[in-house]
This record gives C-alpha cells, structure tokens and sequence, in this order.
C-alpha cells in the first residue's frame, strides 16, 4: 500500500512539472513579397491637328527610340504642317478596318534621309487598334509617311518564318485621344482610279488636311 501511494504521489509531483514545461515557439510568419511594377517605358505625346479634328498620338520613345526621333524631327521642324492624310486602304466591304496614310509623300522639300528599320521583334510592339508605324518601301527607306491602323493588323509585325522581306513595319506609338477621328478619315470616300499598283483605288478623293503637328503636354 505505501508503494501504491508513494507512487501515486511520485506521479502526482510529475504532473505539475509537465504542466510547467514552455510550449515550442513558433516561427513568425513570412510576409508575402510584394511586387513591384516595372516603370512603364518613356514615352512622348504629340498632337496632329487635322481638318476633321484632333488626333492624339503617344509615341514610344524608348521601346522605338530611333523611328521615333525621326518622327519628332519631323513635327519639331514643322515638316508635317500642311500634309495631308492621303490614303485609306480598306479590308472590308464597310470600311471599318484597315489603315490610313499620311505625310510627305515624298516631297525632297520635306522628307529627311532614310532611319534605320526598328522591327516589332526588337521593340516588342505590335499593330493593334490605333497604331502608328512607318510607311517603307526596303527596310530602311522610311522618311516621313506613317500609317494609324483601324483594327489589329497582325500581318505587318514582322515574321522572321516568313520568306523574302520578312522584317514588317515599324510600329511606335499609338492613338490615345481621336480614333473617332481616325475612323471618320478611313470611312471617307475614295478615288476609283486615283494611286499606282496595291495602293490604286485607296487614295482619298479629298485629302484630310494635317494642319499642325507638334508635341504635347
């Protein structure tokens, strides 16, 4: 009986013992990493006054630097004041898709030396909605005609799996304030005869005047 209760109480003197004993701490929670956005690529805003309204162009200035400085020569130098959007290719039977064209057209008197071609594969653009990319003949010709596209036009990034010139256009901005004005450009009538080759019957019988280009705030 004394051993039953020495034990008893052996057991009963643990207890509290065990009932003392510090639970294990319990490592603090990582926090979550927080994400940081990537800056958004520098850009530049210019404004083409037109005889049909305002048109509002952010141009990629660091994605595209070398098309885009060649454009802002041209609007510094005031080389697009006075052209005219002259050309509105159709790919549907409405007229709502496609592109419009304007610029120098070659003028000697307005067009400045050739720019090296930024293809979409090294400037990671692309023709979407509202794009603004360089007219070319060969890579590297592009001088002062551009082209706004109504609808995506995928088929003018460049395809390097693709035969012959391979490299596209050189997209480098897009439309931020006036696609109802780009719209109403490409849904203006055109000339059945007027042009040369792919362009003949997509000229514009009435010219939309450019009447300013300048940068904006």
């Amino acid at each position: 009986m004394i051993r039953f209760i020495t034990s008893l109480a052996l057991l009963s003197l643990g207890i509290p013992a065990l009932a003392q004993t510090a639970p294990p701490a319990i490592p603090p929670a990582t926090p979550a990493p927080v994400e940081v956005a990537a800056p958004k690529p520098a850009t530049v805003r210019v404004a083409l006054q037109t005889s049909e309204g305002p048109i509002v162009l952010e141009l990629e200035k660091e994605r595209a630097p070398v098309t885009t400085a060649n454009f802002l020569r041209y609007i510094d130098q005031k080389r697009l004041d006075g052209t005219v959007f002259y050309r509105a290719m159709k790919l549907t039977p409405a007229g709502d898709y496609g592109l419009i064209q304007g610029g120098t057209q070659g003028n000697p008197k307005r067009a400045l030396p050739g720019i090296v071609h930024e293809p979409t594969t090294k400037t990671g653009l692309g023709h979407v909605d509202g794009t603004i990319s360089m007219a070319r003949g060969a890579p590297g010709s592009a001088t002062g005609d551009f082209f706004i596209t109504v609808g995506a036009l995928t088929s003018l990034d460049a395809n390097p799996a693709q035969p012959g010139d391979n490299l596209g256009f050189a997209a480098f901005g897009h439309v931020v304030e006036g696609m109802d004005v780009v719209r109403r450009i490409m849904s203006a009538p055109t000339s059945p005869t007027a042009g040369e080759g792919a362009m003949k019957g997509q000229m514009l019988a009435a010219p939309v005047r450019i009447l300013t280009a300048r940068r904006a705030k």
